[in-house]
């Protein structure tokens, strides 16, 4: 397979050309109505910044195996019709991850304009970490 070479800014681009991304007003109201809200983020990020109630903690490196709904290692919920709602801390990671799950059926599958940081300058429900550490480098997530 030959694939063309493209930065990161191209792909995350080419992600979110495919997906209807929620504000994080409008992630609340999805959750409410039943879609899933999934916090990728990692634990050390969640202990710094703090958690959504009720969102289903699921880092990364796993998204794809549990929302898949043909893999053995997949969550009960898995389902090709199934609203997932996925966050990271400020939106970038979530958009690629959310693209992940509609190559995979999950066409439902979107992210939050914005990620945990928007969430939370929202006013929108939020529950403390416990104290820790988490990289602050240039990398965005």
């Amino acid at each position: 397979m030959n694939l063309a070479v493209v930065t990161v800014d191209e792909m995350l681009a080419e992600a979110r050309r495919g997906l209807r991304r929620l504000h994080p007003v409008e992630a609340a109201g999805a959750a409410q109505q039943g879609a899933v809200l999934v916090d990728i983020r990692p634990e050390s990020q969640r202990r710094l910044e703090g958690e959504v109630p009720d969102s289903l903690i699921l880092e990364r490196n796993v998204l794809e195996w549990r929302f898949d709904p043909r893999c053995e290692a997949r969550l009960p919920i898995a389902d090709d019709d199934l609203q997932v709602v996925v966050l990271c801390s400020r939106g970038y990671t979530s958009s690629l991850a959310a693209a992940s799950l509609q190559r995979l059926g999950v066409h439902r599958a979107t992210d939050v304009i914005g990620g945990f940081q928007a969430w939370r300058s929202a006013g929108l429900p939020t529950v403390h970490g416990s104290p820790g550490s988490a990289s602050d480098g240039p990398v965005r997530t």
